[in-house]
């Protein structure tokens, strides 16, 4: 289903992604994000993929325990059927959406609304993960954030599977530290 987007008067929106590595404080920032904006009193939703039930079924939550009610939906297309009259739509999770999400945030931005959307760019095997890369393409503002290497101490831009999983191959698999830890690219080969 495409949605034809709407140009609305003369506000301008955009598309900012904040991607990088497991444990390097992508939705930290989202939510820091979110927080200022309401302190603006500008009016925010915020959404994330049913699937991701890790730490809440609603709420959109850090590694540190940080929190902001979320809307869970299905499929991306179904944020366009819900955004109310707001400035800003936060999307967390975002490799976890179908390929749609890209046209979904396109069309907020071009109805004036500041989209901004949280991920990992890439999956435990060190390879783009899902619509992230054409979120990286479209956006207008990219923010690359870096856990801390577990191994060596550098910075970390891989969230290495560290688990024999009977699901082990599979692109998605949810967990934590109990399943994976922030690597380096030289440590990640190594283990690799």
């Amino acid at each position: 289903m495409f949605i034809e987007p709407r140009i609305t008067g003369d506000k301008i929106g955009w598309i900012e992604v904040i991607c990088g590595s497991m444990f390097s404080g992508k939705t930290e920032e989202l939510i820091r994000r979110i927080k200022r904006a309401e302190f603006a009193n500008q009016k925010v939703e915020i959404y994330k993929p049913s699937v991701d039930k890790r730490y809440d079924d609603t709420k959109v939550v850090s590694h540190n325990a940080t929190a902001v009610e979320g809307v869970p939906v299905e499929h991306s297309e179904s944020i366009l059927l819900m955004v109310g009259n707001v400035h800003i739509v936060a999307i967390d999770e975002a490799q976890f959406f179908d390929p749609q999400i890209v046209s979904v945030c396109e069309t907020l931005a071009l109805r004036g609304i500041r989209v901004i959307v949280a991920g990992l760019d890439m999956d435990f095997k060190g390879v783009p993960f899902g619509p992230m890369p054409q979120l990286l393409a479209i956006a207008d503002y990219i923010t690359k954030l870096h856990a801390i290497c577990m191994q060596c101490g550098n910075i970390a831009n891989i969230s290495h599977r560290k688990t024999a999983h009977s699901q082990a191959q599979q692109q998605v698999l949810l967990g934590e530290k109990d399943i994976y830890e922030p690597l380096c690219r030289k440590c990640h080969h190594e283990k690799s």
